[in-house]
């Protein structure tokens, strides 16, 4: 049945003498030991970093996340309770957290990067038209782009004026190539008409 915690490896097997020892130095590093906090730290920092780069997959990054670790366990000692759990697994807890935080983190990142990367390339019609304005009145291009549709238009924006690729354009809207393609052919007709029948 589950618990609903984190699943992480099992701490290592510790005889209850070394059990008692760690969460005897947990409670000495919560009172601002730095002794006990060196020798937890020699405890600790081998399984926190076997769990961190189990979750994060990135030895760089988990050894960021690794120091972050230990610099929580330090500043937050003072939550640990020895009735709750051992020491280990209160340790292994704040690593699996901050490990998960920092995949989500990554992940974010990564998202908005993409997200700003296709604002970018369907930058609207009216800037398009600007740059186009020297073959083609201003006024006219706008109306003709304003009469296809949103999704017609952006794959028009992307490939016609943004020099994109079938594939590029399917990857940034996150469509199948056929379906872009025959939305371009679609637009690219129908702008041509519109283009011509008011020149």
């Amino acid at each position: 049945m589950s618990t609903g915690r984190p699943s992480h490896p099992r701490s290592p097997s510790a005889s209850p003498q070394v059990r008692a020892e760690l969460d005897g130095l947990l409670c000495r590093v919560a009172e601002g030991d730095p002794d006990a906090f060196t020798r937890l730290y020699d405890a600790v920092s081998r399984p926190v970093a076997g769990l961190v780069t189990s979750v994060v997959r990135d030895a760089a990054q988990a050894e960021e996340v690794v120091q972050e670790v230990l610099v929580e366990v330090w500043r937050t000692a003072g939550r640990f309770r020895p009735d709750r759990g051992s020491a280990m697994s209160w340790v292994l807890t704040v690593a699996h957290r901050r490990a998960v935080d920092r995949v989500r983190s990554v992940r974010a990142q990564g998202e908005r990067e993409r997200r700003n990367a296709v604002r970018e390339w369907l930058r609207p019609f009216d800037e398009v038209a600007e740059e186009v304005e020297q073959h083609l009145e201003h006024e006219q291009v706008w109306r003709c782009l304003g009469a296809l549709s949103k999704a017609q238009r952006e794959s028009v924006v992307l490939a016609y004026y943004g020099g994109l690729s079938y594939r590029e354009v399917a990857a940034a809207l996150e469509e199948p190539v056929g379906t872009v393609k025959a939305r371009l052919r679609q637009g690219l007709r129908l702008l041509g008409e519109c283009l011509e029948n008011t020149g």
